[in-house]
């Protein structure tokens, strides 16, 4: 369903959240020249997809797990996979949201991957 109303005959566009999970566990820190090209393309995929992004959202912290029956650290050490990030792109359809997600940064790093979640907001 659409977020916005319909403008004409064009369809609003959707919004989605991008899911940014990586595997856990430690690797090696990137070089210096590495960092540099590593922000490079994050700019040059911001700079293309800017129209997309709504929210770039950030890189998450500690937090707690709460259920009804109370609240527990997290997210475990444990886990196979972290999630390190979102960000909420707005598209016209689940396959453009995924064309940006695709060609994120978030996903060049060998277990690393973005999940795409449609929001749905009525």
């Amino acid at each position: 369903m659409p977020t916005e109303p319909k403008k004409g005959n064009i369809m609003a566009k959707q919004k989605y959240l991008c899911i940014q999970r990586s595997q856990s566990g430690k690797f090696e820190k990137p070089s210096p020249a590495q960092m540099e090209e590593m922000y490079a393309k994050f700019q040059a995929w911001k700079e293309k997809f800017e129209k997309n992004i709504v929210d770039m959202g950030g890189k998450l912290g500690s937090g707690k797990v709460v259920t009804s029956k109370g609240a527990m650290d997290g997210p475990f050490v444990e886990a196979k996979e972290v999630v390190g990030g979102f960000m909420i792109v707005s598209a016209e359809s689940l396959e453009e949201a995924m064309e940006v997600a695709r060609e994120s940064p978030g996903v060049v790093m060998p277990g690393s991957s973005v999940e795409v979640r449609e929001i749905h907001t009525s």
